[in-house]
């Protein structure tokens, strides 16, 4: 009889063993997929802001965006309705392909951000980004607590702040503009320690390779939205004006 619990209890911490050394290569891989989608887009944004592609999507004389910088704008959607109802369809190739063709695309979309702000003020705001991104998802990595709690609450104050943002494209009010940057930075605080969690349980050591790099892909893909957004609302709240 003690020999069979001593080799049940060996099984099992053999077992534990595979499972934290799978899920931590398996969250690397995640983080890994995110860093290198904020790094292309950044690179992107960058180069397109100092060359005269920059003419093809914003005026820099008054800053508008022409009509191929509304194109722009608004074809990441299509690449996150694409990538969420067709994952389970797709070949692992062409998620990974279309979450690259994603991440460039936003940086498109951001090159703007050269125009109306100080190369220094944006280094400052993404390292302050990166530093809270950091602790908030290590926090919802290492965390016994369920967050799972705070889905409801976040998903409504996301839905919240897209009403209220292109409400905001009409009225131009610096006050709501103003609040939806202060409650923007508190809602994807929250979205990025419990996406984390949630990519965390998602995790399965039954998985195969396509499946894990597919949830990783898509994991990595709510990280970087909320990285992203993160910055963009610091960038708003203490971004040095040209």
């Amino acid at each position: 009889m003690q020999l069979n619990l001593n080799r049940t209890d060996t099984q099992s911490r053999q077992s534990a063993a595979t499972v934290d050394q799978g899920l931590r290569s398996y969250m690397i891989r995640v983080y890994n997929y995110m860093a290198m989608g904020v790094g292309l887009t950044g690179i992107m944004a960058y180069m397109v802001a100092n060359t005269s592609l920059i003419n093809l999507f914003y005026s820099t004389q008054d800053g508008a965006t022409t009509g191929l910088g509304f194109l722009v704008m608004f074809a990441p959607l299509g690449f996150i309705m694409v990538l969420s109802f067709g994952i389970n369809r797709l070949s692992v190739v062409t998620v990974q392909g279309l979450f690259w063709a994603f991440c460039a695309v936003m940086g498109l979309s951001m090159a703007n951000i050269f125009l109306i702000y100080t190369g220094a003020s944006i280094t400052r705001v993404f390292f302050v980004t990166a530093i809270a991104f950091g602790s908030l998802s290590m926090y919802g990595y290492t965390t016994k607590r369920n967050l799972s709690g705070m889905a409801t609450f976040l998903f409504m104050g996301l839905i919240g702040i897209v009403v209220a943002s292109l409400v905001n494209l009409f009225l131009q009010s610096s006050m709501m503009h103003f609040i939806i940057s202060v409650v923007g930075v508190l809602v994807f605080a929250g979205l990025t320690a419990y996406d984390t969690q949630r990519i965390r349980m998602a995790y399965s050591v039954a998985d195969g390779q396509a499946v894990a790099t597919k949830k990783a892909v898509f994991g990595a893909l709510s990280l970087y939205l909320n990285f992203i957004n993160m910055f963009m609302m610091l960038l708003s709240l203490f971004g040095s004006r040209e």
